[in-house]
């Protein structure tokens, strides 16, 4: 008998405890699927290093697949989902059994006149905690996706710029590559004229220091150029390089929009679009500390056995804390000047923003005047002047040194055009970084640069 009512004043009061809270108030969270035999095949997956030629478009794919930085957020979307699904969850029951009046002298001696409870207790949430919490909790989610935007937009600039410096690095290695052949057909012609009488010996000591030069200049080239590999293949995640050749529109640049213009785009920037779901996150954490101030009733209920009776009773009872000294205002008071402090974070975030965008801009800006003015100008004067030089040398009216001089001019001038426009593109993806998205469409690229016909081509067929 007593059993018999012990399991409907538990099931009685498990009912009550499930419709006390109020409806609405609590937003179920959706048990997320989790899958740890895929998610550990694809965290084993191998990289699969392209060969032959890579394009920007198949780095930044490789970079999003498999950069360890990227693969590691879906774990913590996981975690984030199991904190949500946590939050919307009811306190839990509590079964309570006591004997009490045993054990004594007389009538109570052994347990001829104990009593013995049963009873089942439920905490009944106010203030609406449960519901502020999962809100608290989705929020939380939602913080985490934007990590991930932020995350994806850096890796894909680091993947741009390590793609723009191997662009450069090779077009600067091509550069000196014909330089190296136009030394040494130049000291080769040159020696042809010391043979001849034409030129004095020390032309031609000049000319294999400027072979040599060269040649030391291919080593750095080289060197270069295989660092900028290597960084390349780590910003996807690789470890060794087994591409051939980078292939990309490394000539192909735009004048930059204006800074008013750039700056009213920096709403799409993942890192400030952050900021507002971790103003609302303040928010919300304001509100779960408030709810905690308010007090929870806790319960009871169940039946107590007389033994020296033999009858049976039901119990009830209920407790509420006393908020006479602790209401959680201590905490209130810390949330809300948290929350005064995100303000002010949000906006030290957007200054800052704002002052690497104009810097980013300007150095972008700066860099495609440069090219410009070196493609339009100095290239073509660089070139002129060498061309005159190589004509007056083979007419007899200048020596080598003023050759050598020429041909230093113009490919300095064109190693200073490569570089500048690796800053240009550099400069441009730090832009699209801080604005969140890619600018328009770049003007019609221009013709590769190269280095003039080598001067001992005409050289044999003089008299």
């Amino acid at each position: 008998m007593f059993l018999r009512y012990s399991c409907l004043v538990c099931i009685g009061l498990a009912l009550l405890g499930t419709g006390c809270t109020r409806a609405g108030t609590a937003r179920p969270v959706a048990n997320p699927s989790w899958r740890p035999p895929a998610e550990r095949e694809e965290a084993a997956a191998s990289i699969v290093e392209p060969n032959g030629v890579v394009t920007l478009t198949d780095a930044v794919g490789l970079a999003l697949m498999h950069h360890p930085a990227l693969r590691a957020f879906p774990w913590e979307r996981r975690a984030a989902e199991g904190r949500a699904l946590q939050a919307g969850l009811r306190p839990n029951p509590e079964l309570e059994f006591g004997i009490e009046e045993f054990g004594g002298a007389g009538g109570r001696r052994d347990f001829d006149g104990a009593e013995t409870s049963l009873q089942l207790g439920q905490l009944i949430e106010l203030g609406d905690k449960r519901f502020k919490r999962a809100r608290l909790a989705e929020i939380d989610k939602d913080l985490v996706q934007w990590d991930y935007e932020a995350q994806k937009l850096d890796v894909m600039v680091d993947v741009t710029v390590a793609f723009v410096e191997t662009l450069g690095a090779q077009e600067q290695l091509a550069l000196v590559r014909e330089l190296v052949g136009l030394s040494e057909q130049m000291y080769q012609a040159v020696a042809q004229r010391v043979a001849a009488g034409k030129d004095s010996p020390v032309e031609q000591a000049k000319a294999k220091v400027a072979a040599a030069n060269a040649t030391l200049g291919l080593a750095r080239a080289e060197q270069r150029l295989a660092a900028a590999r290597t960084q390349l293949a780590l910003a996807w995640g690789g470890a060794t390089p087994r591409f051939d050749h980078a292939q990309g529109d490394f000539y192909r640049i735009a004048a930059i929009p204006t800074l008013e213009a750039l700056t009213a785009l920096t709403l799409d920037n993942p890192s400030l679009a952050r900021w507002e779901a971790r103003m609302r996150r303040r928010w919300a954490l304001l509100e779960v500390e408030r709810s905690r101030g308010v007090p929870d009733v806790a319960l009871r209920a169940g039946l107590r056995h007389f033994n020296e009776t033999d009858d049976t009773a039901f119990v009830m009872g209920f407790s509420i804390p006393l908020p006479a000294f602790d209401r959680n205002q201590g905490e209130i008071e810390a949330a809300g000047q948290m929350l005064a402090k995100t303000r002010d974070d949000r906006a030290a975030a957007t200054i800052g923003v704002q002052a690497a965008l104009a810097q980013a801009r300007e150095r972008a800006s700066m860099a495609f005047v440069e090219a410009n003015i070196l493609a339009d100008d100095v290239l073509p004067t660089a070139q002129k002047a060498y061309e005159a030089t190589d004509e007056g040398y083979r007419q007899g009216k200048f020596d080598y040194l003023e050759v050598l001089d020429a041909q230093r001019t113009l490919f300095e001038a064109k190693v200073q055009y490569v570089s500048s426009l690796t800053t240009y593109h550099r400069s441009r993806a730090t832009v699209e970084r801080l604005i969140g998205q890619a600018l328009p469409e770049t003007e019609p690229p221009v013709a590769p640069i190269s280095m003039p016909t080598p001067l001992s081509e005409d050289l044999s067929d003089e008299e």
